[in-house]
């Protein structure tokens, strides 16, 4: 590393502010150490950070976590090769191996050794500072707000069912759930020019969809055995069940909810209906930045509320209420 690589490491604190979750609680923690980086690894300054499903999942026990939580963030390179330094950055997740099966074939998303940031086995977002693989950041420019930037993992995430499933004009397709990802998911499928219709029981969600021109409903209106595709992403149990009612015979069934809770099914049906059950997960950050940097997708009016660290259980609580979207901490 030269010299400017190590500009900013005399400045940097011994310890650092972050939300730590232990048990399936919550607590701001300001005694923690800043993390070393590996060798492949930058050093960022966290700069914003927002609040997803995933992680008020993890709260209620959804994955068997400790350490500090967080996945959406953009930040800037504090420590790195010189060219990166004071880069403004957003990071894709997962950070793996490269030799495993999983990553020689090219599904490195599933690597069998990955560590995932705020979920598996890596510290998150929700601190002054995180470490990833260089090769996990994308350089933001200066024409992306920072706020739009901070959507872009979600974002990814919404669009990697455009890559898992071809969808065009003659679908019929039902977004089940009108919250933050379902916002995104609803946002990106309008412009495959598809039939789509999203459903949630909360009229101030579904009004931001409305007032673009998308077919919406109420979730007691969702009719039986019509969509060629239903996307469930209430993040309820009860969805899975709506969702497959919602389908006609041969339909496909993508699954965007993590549930804490068991989820119970009725296999016999999905096999005489002959249904595609399909796990959707991370996606193209790439493709995501693009749709942002060009417009094509508008994100900001999903932002419901900012904290700093400090008030990071207030965020959190915030971020249950019914009818909130994305909540973000200015860090």
């Amino acid at each position: 590393m030269g010299a400017k690589g190590n500009r900013y490491k005399d400045n940097l604190k011994a310890t650092m502010r972050a939300i730590w979750l232990e048990n399936k609680e919550l607590c701001v923690r300001e005694d923690l150490p800043v993390p070393v980086r590996l060798s492949d690894e930058v050093l960022v300054r966290v700069l914003r950070a927002g609040i997803c499903n995933t992680d008020l999942e993890l709260t209620r026990g959804y994955y068997p976590f400790t350490g500090v939580i967080g996945h959406e963030f953009v930040g800037l390179v504090d420590e790195g090769p010189d060219e990166w330094i004071g880069q403004h950055v957003v990071g894709e997740i997962n950070a793996v191996c490269g030799r495993c099966t999983s990553c020689l074939n090219l599904r490195r998303t599933h690597c069998t050794n990955r560590t995932v940031l705020g979920i598996h086995k890596r510290d998150g977002a929700f601190a002054e500072f995180l470490t990833l693989p260089l090769e996990n950041l994308h350089i933001l420019p200066s024409t992306l707000s920072i706020d739009a930037a901070t959507f872009t993992e979600p974002l990814a995430a919404a669009l990697q069912i455009q890559s898992q499933l071809k969808i065009d004009k003659q679908d019929c397709v039902m977004v089940l759930g009108a919250g933050k990802l379902g916002q995104l998911i609803a946002r990106s499928l309008e412009l495959t020019e598809c039939d789509l219709h999203v459903f949630d029981r909360n009229e101030s969600k579904l009004s931001l969809l409305s007032n673009r021109g998308i077919f919406t409903g109420h979730v007691d209106a969702i009719p039986n055995g019509v969509f060629d595709i239903a996307v469930e992403c209430t993040g309820n149990p009860e969805g899975f069940n709506i969702a497959r009612r919602s389908l006609r015979p041969l339909g496909t069934l993508v699954m965007k909810s993590t549930y804490a809770s068991n989820l119970t099914l009725d296999v016999s049906d999905l096999v005489v209906d002959e249904i595609t059950l399909m796990g959707s997960r991370c996606g193209p950050f790439d493709l995501a930045l693009d749709m942002l940097i060009n417009k094509q997708i508008e994100v900001e009016d999903l932002i419901h509320a900012r904290y700093p660290l400090s008030q990071g259980l207030d965020a959190f609580e915030t971020a249950k209420q019914p009818g909130v979207l994305k909540v973000l901490f200015d860090v």
